[in-house]
């Protein structure tokens, strides 16, 4: 199993938009994320934090992605 990188939630968003995720909405520091074809998930964006590695597991287990698919994108 890869070790999961540790991001920033601005770094996670930009990753998710070359993916083809869009930007729906944002309340607070929480940005909602979503796809064409309905995959969604929500990245909160906290300065100077990164998101912890099972916040990120669970971010890619919304978005339908792996571990490797997100190695890809970096």
């Amino acid at each position: 199993m890869t070790k999961l990188p540790s991001l920033t939630g601005k770094e996670i968003i930009s990753l998710l938009k070359k993916a083809g995720f869009i930007v729906e909405r944002q309340r607070g520091s929480h940005v909602f994320l979503k796809h064409q074809d309905g995959r969604s998930t929500v990245v909160p964006v906290h300065s100077g934090e990164t998101i912890g590695p099972g916040l990120l597991s669970k971010i890619l287990r919304d978005v339908e992605m792996t571990r490797a698919d997100l190695l890809k994108l970096l």
